[in-house]
């Protein structure tokens, strides 16, 4: 970590005037590659590379802003003019000052030129650098030229300083620094080293910060290291000038509540509950939500960027986990992202980036960012219980849809189709009962061909309620009578997420138990488009304990059994004998069991 290693902006011990202040970008400048941090890689290729003596006459170092591409480029020119009692050779290895490190730290020594190419990019400028090269070194073991912004030379520059680069006299050595590398010459960087530097880590940084900040006497808030750690953006000189700032608007103290206020950042809990206002597809909270943190000095463009990045958040704990996806979050974060992930599906979650990165674009680009911002909340909210395009996708083939589970409920456990166990057609105990007969009325579970729930001909059913055109007599007439209505949605649910407790086609009356991943108001739902589509009055309740299986899980154990059965025939069976790789993927019709062939008649004839 950083160590102080200069005396930049201390007062003097004999009570004289103080030094102006010293900002803590350059305070803590790092000295030598040990201060550096998040470099690993670089230090270790150099140290081996120094220790062998293979010494490169040229390094190319490139990274975003604030990373330490030009500390590092003086590091290096100090480590190959270190010259201290007993060292006389390149180190990277520098536990004391040496004779020139002072003045090569301080861009004072006479033969370590450094040079801004975005202010000298012309050839004029490369020809100085050429002259000089043919010269010996002052005082020094070896000249060494530094040139930041190298991307900003001219054609004719690169041009002149390329053999001068390829093959330079043995004293000199070419440091080159830059943040736009796909702007150097190939024929530059091919005769260089180049080193990557990394953009540090966000843990690394609090860290690091955090050191700062006691020798400061400052008392700094892990939150609010972790906010300037991540308003940083992996530079680290970016993150010592908002420590700098925290602590003067803090007095000493930085809190996470005035990091925020400084940086014009929202309160992370305070975005957790404006997505859960939107997952829950509540339009009204969210615009409160969102009004209230505009109110309160967050922009609108930056709130929206905001539950951008709390969605990428709870995504990526969905799909690595806590741990490996929290190493840079607060523990608040890790709590309500985890609770969310639990909740919401990937497609959803992924369909709500996409909308939000549309909406982040809008947002800035709009007259008014708050109304924009809005449109953007009120879109979430109202495309919260649509289902995804997979969702879609399996409903249209006949296949299960994995509803969404509205935040604030019980995460619907469901095991994937191929780890299913032997399926049972025969009809659950609750399932006579269910359908709105007496206890000693059964019904047939498997008839020719027909539809689930077909009653016995001995069995009396109920009179139908019409008015919708189909007689509701069953629960299973309700469903077929919402598919006739093409509501689709609420199909699926009454299908799949719905447990029949009783029905009473003469009463109008349904209880029903609400499967996990059923959305809560769907019994309302339900009782109002009956009531639209019928001439009766009906009362739906939600009973507390669990009826039959829903009719969507009775089907498709049924259909299996069906397709089991259909591959024990012995036609079917040596078909697929005979051709190994053969499956059945569809059935249009199924034989009924009395019209399927005796097995010794087929084996006979």
């Amino acid at each position: 970590m950083a160590k102080k290693k200069t005396t930049e902006g201390d007062g003097a011990a004999d009570g004289s005037a103080a030094k102006p202040y010293v900002v803590l970008a350059r305070k803590y400048r790092p000295a030598t590659f040990d201060d550096l941090i998040g470099q690993s890689a670089m230090v270790t290729t150099l140290r081996n590379a120094f220790a062998s003596g293979r010494i490169a006459q040229g390094y190319m170092l490139t990274g975003v802003r604030g990373v330490g591409k030009t500390t590092t480029a003086r590091i290096l020119a100090r480590a190959l003019n270190y010259e201290a009692p007993g060292i006389d050779k390149p180190t990277i290895d520098m536990p004391s000052l040496g004779v020139h490190c002072k003045d090569i730290m301080e861009g004072r020594h006479p033969d370590v030129f450094e040079m801004d190419a975005a202010s000298n990019t012309g050839i004029d400028n490369i020809r100085e650098i050429i002259e000089s090269a043919q010269y010996t070194p002052l005082v020094a073991r070896t000249k060494v030229f530094i040139i930041d912004e190298v991307h900003m030379l001219s054609k004719g520059a690169f041009n002149a300083l390329l053999k001068t680069l390829e093959e330079p006299p043995a004293h000199v050595r070419f440091i080159f620094a830059t943040t736009e590398i796909r702007k150097v010459p190939v024929t530059v960087l091919s005769r260089c080293q180049r080193f990557d530097l990394r953009r540090v880590e966000q843990p690394v940084l609090a860290a690091h910060f955090k050191k700062i900040a006691e020798n400061e006497n400052a008392k700094a808030d892990d939150d609010a290291l972790t906010l300037i750690a991540r308003a940083a953006e992996g530079s680290v000189r970016d993150g010592l000038s908002i420590l700098d700032q925290a602590i003067a608007m803090g007095e000493g103290h930085v809190t996470a509540l005035k990091v925020r206020d400084m940086l014009g950042l929202a309160d992370r809990a305070r975005i957790f509950d404006l997505a859960e206002h939107l997952f829950k597809g509540d339009a009204a909270a969210s615009l409160a939500s969102l009004a209230s943190l505009h109110h309160d000095g967050a922009e609108a463009a930056q709130i929206v960027s905001d539950l951008a990045e709390a969605v990428h958040i709870v995504a990526r704990i969905k799909a690595v986990g806590e741990d490996p996806a929290g190493e840079a979050l607060s523990v608040e974060e890790k709590r309500r992202g985890t609770a969310l992930s639990a909740q919401l599906s990937m497609p959803y979650l992924s369909r709500a980036w996409q909308m939000l990165l549309k909406g982040i674009e809008e947002t800035a680009r709009a007259p008014d960012p708050l109304a924009a911002a809005e449109m953007v909340l009120i879109r979430l909210a109202y495309t919260a219980d649509l289902p995804t395009p997979d969702e879609l996708i399996r409903t249209l083939g006949g296949g299960t849809v994995s509803a969404r589970i509205p935040a604030g409920s019980a995460p619907r456990v469901e095991a994937p189709s191929e780890t299913r166990g032997p399926l049972n057609v025969a009809p659950q105990p609750a399932t006579a009962a269910a359908l709105g007969l007496d206890d000693g009325e059964l019904f047939d579970s498997l008839d020719d061909g027909g539809e689930f729930g077909g009653l016995d001909e001995d069995v009396a059913a109920p009179p139908p309620v019409t008015g919708s055109g189909r007689d509701l007599r069953t629960f299973n007439d309700v469903i077929a009578l919402v598919g006739d209505k093409r509501d689709a949605k609420l199909k699926i649910h009454l299908e799949d997420h719905v447990s029949l407790v009783k029905f009473d086609a003469l009463a109008g009356s349904i209880d029903i138990f609400l499967m996990p991943g059923a959305p809560p108001e769907i019994a309302n739902e339900l009782r109002e488009k009956l009531n639209a589509w019928t001439s009766k009055r009906w009362v739906v309740v939600l009973s507390k304990t669990e009826g039959a299986t829903p009719v969507g899980v009775v089907r498709r154990e049924r259909e299996a059994a069906e397709l089991e059965e259909l591959k024990a025939h012995p036609a079917v069976r040596a078909v697929l004998e005979a051709f190994p790789g053969a499956k059945i993927a569809d059935i249009r019709r199924l034989m009924t069991p009395a019209a399927m062939p005796d097995a010794d008649e087929s084996a006979t004839g």
